[in-house]
This record gives structure tokens, sequence and C-alpha cells, in this order.
């Protein structure tokens, strides 16, 4: 931007200023307006359009007839204006009569005008109405009067929504109506379908004085928040989750990039200088960010604008001091959620009544946030790339993330087909619920027990409501991964007590502190600090408690505690080698021992039993079993151990299947090792919770299953219609001569006997 150019954009803002001062009613005003534009830039021609009843309307004009003021209209995306409004970008036209939209109205006597030039003006990221200026000779306008009308089409949003000049809703609708549906993909997180508005977590700020009377403390209050922006990106760098290389690394090389590229603190800068307040400064080179983005190709040059964006939003937030999220705000109606990330104590500060979804534009299967969300029931939709720039808050969404899929602002076909699918999924979860007090057992006498996953108080009412067995495992992380500080003994207690009153006389299995790995906490780290090239494989869950022991001996009292004079069932998580089960359990009696000293009432019994995941421990089984009370089977990360498959990269996701016969073969082993020991074998994971899969594992002899919630009825059902010998002679037989396609084969059986599955 030339001095001259510089010093002519301050003239515009100080004109406009005093016409936004004046007494003037808003007419008046925007009369004015356009003259300051017209001389300012030199144009012949300046004039607004504001969106009035759903029509952009010539409101003022210097250089067009003025009888078309209040009589020329034109629809979203008919015309320059329209395009311009319904597509909400800027045409720079040398020639207006080639363009392909270009409307001829003969009442503005515009047919001697060549050149064109019109920016959208924007409130709540929609369109409400246009500024545009004309000129007789034919040229392309300079960048510097482009970023003029732009800076003065955000202080005509101030004027025009405070003069009550348009309708904000019916804005809204139409901006909606004219973008139509668009559909986009992401990775399946938590299965689920919802319906609801677009909320964004972090909420972009509505800019409400563009204006600044002090461009100085403007200029200061911008320096401080990014001191303070750069300081949030620096803590983040100390940060765990972002000392694990790969997508986070190179999100936060960008992040300190931008946050100290001086060309951009420069750009705002100059905004400032030419009167706008640090709001609007902001907001002024976001908006030529967001041009610029449209008219990229290269998707690794998008994704680094998209970061400056979500950047550019941050600092946004910090100038104008609203810093809290969406949850603080109260959601006020069925939403969708939309993040870049989420952790799980964010998602809990939601109203889980109106929260219908989930979509991240980042998320791994493996994250804290997808377990949270699966207990709450609310299905999840990850890896959906530059989300927040294809829709806007308020925009209606449809999320199928059975399918992966969630469709943006749909037709109303789309909304029906959706409601009837929805409405079926109703009619099955109504089904199933009669099947509340009915224990399942199959045709031929045998009695599988189903029992639920839990982790927080709140899940408790589902053993109730789905007439589960008890809980096969409560991952009593959770309260370590929500909490900023460890949790004192005293809290942990009261939740394990909540949880054994909730539960009545159904068991309940505690699996010890699981934390580690993926699941980092701030305020427990690793002594040398270095990063974990596989966190999955490395110091996590028992490895962890066995280490930091003072770890497990407070949780070890909690629960001794908590379950004073009933039935203590306990289990350790990713047990390699007996010598590990022998050292827990000695935590949890000497804690017995100290108890007694102190004359406190101890659990009646304690049953110990230890989580199957890393391969390694099947083949030591004969060696433990005697000791075990219990054996659980953690399918999710036993699978990935025996394939070497990384479950949270997209690539592998799908690649290998649970009905692989190297699973089901290495799992009827495991049944076989502890057949002559008094040991209770159960899945946990989602893997018993998949009716095909489940059918598998009654198959292969288990007959202990812990599942989702959502999974018990289903599961419940395929129980009543099965013959357990029979599916366990034919999964003899699919083992002994594995088929081309197993899960094939088990379709098939299912199918000849009239048993439907999902």
């Amino acid at each position: 931007m030339t001095s001259e150019a510089a010093a002519a954009a301050r003239t515009i803002l100080t004109r406009l200023h005093e016409v936004m001062a004046s007494r003037a009613n808003a007419q008046a005003k925007l009369n004015n307006v356009v003259e300051v534009i017209g001389e300012g830039l030199d144009s012949e021609v300046c004039s607004i359009y504001l969106l009035r009843e759903g029509m952009l309307e010539l409101f003022a004009t210097r250089g067009l007839a003025q009888e078309a003021v209040h009589v020329t209209r034109m629809a979203l995306g008919e015309g320059l204006v329209g395009t311009i409004a319904g597509q909400s970008e800027t045409l720079n036209l040398a020639e207006a009569t080639a363009h392909p939209d270009f409307s001829y109205r003969p009442e503005t006597g515009e047919d001697k005008f060549h050149s064109f030039a019109g920016v959208p003006i924007v409130r709540r990221e929609r369109a409400v109405g246009v500024i545009c200026v004309q000129h007789v000779d034919p040229r392309r306008y300079e960048e510097v009067e482009i970023e003029a009308l732009q800076t003065v089409a955000m202080v005509l949003s101030e004027l025009i929504t405070n003069a009550g000049l348009v309708d904000e809703e019916e804005a809204l609708r139409l901006s909606a109506a004219q973008t139509g549906p668009e559909q986009v993909r992401g990775l399946t997180l938590v299965k689920g379908l919802g319906s609801g508005v677009a909320v964004f977590h972090q909420p972009r700020i509505t800019i409400e004085h563009v204006m600044a009377e002090d461009t100085e403390a403007e200029r200061q209050r911008v320096y401080l928040a990014f001191d303070k922006m750069r300081e949030q990106i620096e803590r983040m760098a100390a940060q765990a989750e972002f000392g694990m290389g790969g997508e986070h690394e190179e999100v936060l090389e960008t992040y300190k990039m931008f946050a100290y590229d001086e060309g951009w603190s420069r750009r705002i800068n100059d905004a400032i200088d030419s009167g706008l307040t640090a709001e609007a400064a902001i907001e002024r080179v976001q908006q030529r960010t967001r041009m610029r983005m449209r008219q990229i190709d290269d998707p690794l040059l998008a994704d680094r604008m998209h970061d400056l964006e979500d950047l550019a939003n941050r600092l946004l937030r910090i100038v104008s001091g609203q810093l809290g999220t969406a949850a603080s705000q109260g959601l006020r109606g069925d939403a969708i959620l939309i993040a870049r990330n989420l952790g799980p104590a964010e998602l809990l500060e939601y109203d889980k009544r109106r929260l219908k979804g989930v979509i991240l534009e980042e998320g791994s299967l493996t994250a804290h946030v997808v377990i949270v969300a699966r207990a709450m029931g609310v299905p999840v939709l990850g890896r959906v790339r530059n989300l927040r720039g294809l829709l806007r808050e308020g925009d209606q969404l449809l999320l199928d993330a059975d399918q992966g899929t969630a469709t943006i602002r749909p037709a109303q076909g789309q909304v029906e087909a959706f409601e009837a699918r929805f409405a079926r999924s109703r009619e099955r979860q109504a089904s199933y619920a009669k099947l509340r007090d009915v224990e399942p057992f199959s045709r031929d006498g045998t009695r599988i027990t189903v029992m639920i996953n839990a982790g927080l108080r709140d899940d408790m009412p589902n053993l109730s409501l789905t007439g589960a067995d008890g809980v096969g495992l409560f991952r009593t992380e959770f309260q370590f991964l929500v909490s900023a500080t460890l949790p004192a003994r005293e809290r942990q207690t009261r939740l394990y007590r909540d949880v054994l009153d909730s539960a009545g006389d159904k068991p309940v299995v505690f699996r010890t502190v699981d934390i580690g790995g993926d699941k980092v906490l701030p305020y427990l780290r690793h002594n040398d600090g270095e990063q974990e090239e596989n966190p999955a494989m490395g110091w996590r869950a028992l490895r962890v408690a066995l280490e930091r022991d003072g770890l497990l001996k407070v949780q070890a009292r909690a629960l001794l505690e908590a379950a004073a004079g009933r039935t203590l069932n306990v289990m350790f998580p990713m047990v390699s080698e007996p010598w590990e089960f022998d050292a827990a359990r000695e935590v949890f009696e000497s804690q017995v021992r100290f108890l007694k000293g102190q004359k406190k009432v101890l659990p009646e019994t304690i049953r110990y039993g230890a989580m199957l995941e890393v391969p390694a421990l099947a083949e030591m089984l004969d060696v433990l079993a005697p000791r075990l009370s219990f054996l659980s089977i953690g399918t999710n990360d036993l699978t990935q151990f025996l394939f070497a498959a990384d479950r949270a990269n997209p690539k592998l996701a799908e690649r290998y299947d649970w009905l692989s016969p190297a699973i089901l073969r290495f799992l009827k082993r495991i049944v076989t090792s502890v057949a002559g020991h008094q040991v209770d074998v159960t899945v946990c994971g989602e893997m018993g919770g998949r009716e095909l899969e489940a059918l598998a594992l009654i198959g292969l002899g288990i007959r202990r299953l812990s599942i989702t919630p959502a999974a018990v009825g289903p599961i419940k059902e395929l129980v009543r219609r099965i013959d357990v010998s029979e599916i366990g002679e034919a999964m003899s037989g699919w083992l002994a001569a594995p088929p081309p396609n197993l899960r094939t084969e088990l379709q098939a059986w299912a199918g000849d006997r009239g048993i439907l599955l999902d």
C-alpha cells in the first residue's frame, strides 16, 4: 500500500466517522456514505444495496439515476450484485458486461459504465448487502481501492444493523438457501445419528465497534494480544501432546510461523492506522485471507491459510476478551458441535440433552474425547478438513456418523429421508428396550452375561435402562483426565462409592487407572521428559502405576474404602507378564493390611483380574490363571498389537478385520488356556458390541461380554435367536479350515437361520 493510498484510505474513514457521528437518519447517512466513497476513490458511481424482504434493494447511489433508489431490486445470485451477496466474495471487473452473471437494469442508467467493483457487506458471516463502484473507462480497480471498499463495508455493517435496516434472520435463511447442500466425509469415531445447527466450540467474534476513537490505544491492545497469543503458542509447545511428532507438530510449527510473522502484524497495524478498532483491523485482514483461500488450488497452501484463519480467531478472542467456549454461553437448541479438536473436560461442559453430535477437523479413534463421547451417547465424526471454511454458525447439519458423512444445509428431501431413518433407529431402540427385564438365554438354554462399559457417574443409570448384568469395565481414568490436578483420595472414594451404590446388587469391575501413552496428563509427566515414538506401546497403564506406586496406593485405598462390606472387583490394565499382576496385587494387599491396622471396614471379598491386551500374556496364562478371579480381553489394543497396526492411523483403521481367522484363533487359544480354572473370561470393547462379531465370540466359547450401553439390546436379541452349540460347531470348522472370507460365511450362516443383523 503506497503512502498516498494509505492517506486516501485514512481520509475516507475519517469522513465516514463524521457521517456516523452526525444526527442524520440512516437513509441520510447512506446518502452521505456513497458521496464520501465516490469522492475518495474518484469514482463516478458508488451504490449501496441492502437485503430487505429477501431481495437486494438499491438503498443509495451516487452516479446512477436517483429514481432507481428503492425501486431496483434483485435476488441473491442474480446479476453482479446478487452474485457478490450470494457467494460473499469480491468482484473486480474491467468490463462488467463480459461477466456471465451481468444483468442490465435500464432504470438505473448504468449502460455507459464499463468497470465495476463490489464487496459484500457482511454481518455474522452472512452477506446483508453490497457496496459497489463503477467507472465509464474500462479498468481494474487497484488493491487499495478494493481494501477501502471492504473497510467501508465493515463500517456499514455496524450502521445498518444498529438502524435495523436489514433482517438478520432473513439474511441467515436466504444465505443458507443460496449456498445449497453440501456433503462432507470423515472418519467415524463414535457411531450414531444426529441433527441440529452448527455451533462452533470456539465461537467467532462479532465486531460491534468498527471506528476507533484512539488509534494508539487500539495499537497497544493489538500488541498486548499478540504477546498473549505468542505465550499461549509457546505453552502449547511445552505440552506433551505436541511432543509426539506428526500432525500436531506441523500445526504448531505453522502456528509459530504465523504468530511471529511481521507481515501479518504489519497489515493489522496498517488497518488500525486507517482508523479501525483492533477487532475490526484483525477482521479486515482476515477477510483478505479468506478471499485468498478461495483462490488457492494448492491443498497444502490452503491448509496453511486455514491455520492462519484459526490463529486470527484466537487473536480476535484475546483482543475482544471473549475467551469462553460455546459451552459457557449455553446451547439454545439441538446442536452439532464444530471444533478442530476437543478435550474430554470441554465436552462434558455441554448440555448433553441438546448436544446431538460432534464434528472434528482432527481427532482420532483413541482420543480421550471419543471415549467420553461414546459414554455420553454422542456421535462423533473426525478428520473433516477445512470444515469451518465450508459452513457458518447456525447452518443446519445432518450427522450420519454410521456412514462417516455430514450434510451441510440439507435440502428438504434429505431432511425427510434422514428423519425417516432416524425414526427407524428409534423404533429399533424401543424394541430393544422391551428386552430390559429379559435374561439373554440362547435357544439351547445357554446364559450369556451382557454387561456395560462405563467411566462416568452419569453412566450408571444405563444399568437399569438396559437391564445389563453389571459393569464389566469401569474406566477409572476419566476422573483423572478431566481434572486439572491429581484427584484427591477423598474424591476418588466418593466416586467409587456412588458407582457401587448405583449398581446395587450388580457387580462392577473397576479397572485401575489407565493413563500415559495417548492419555497424557499435564500433571503427570515422564521423568526424563523425552517423547515416545510409539506411545501405545510405551509408558502407560500398569507400567505407570507400578513406577509411580503412590498413584496406585491412593487408588487402592480409595477403592477398598468405597467397597467396605461389599465385593470389590479390581482389574489391572495392560499386564504383560505375571510378575506385573503380582506387584499390583501386592500394592492392594499392603493397603488391606494398613486399613486392618486402622480398624477400618474392609470389602467382604476382593476379586483380582487382569486385562489381556498384550499378546505375550496369552503365553503365560497357565502360570497366571490360578491367581486370577477373572480375565478381561481388551480387543481394541489386542488387535493393534497382534497386527502391528496403529488403529489411530486412518490408512490402517479399516484394514484388519476383527473376524480375521488370526484374531479368532488367538481368542480361542485364550479360552482354551483357562478352561480348567475358575476364571471368568470377558470380552471388553467394541468387538463384543457388534452383532456379527459377538456371534463369532459366542461361537468361540465366550460367555461374558462388556459393551457400550447402546449395544446391550441388539446383543440380547441376538443371543435369544441363536443355538450356541450350533454356532460353536460352525466356528470350529471355519477355524480349522479358514474360508477366504469368514465374515461372509458368518453373514450367510445367520441369514440362513433368519437372524437379521444390522
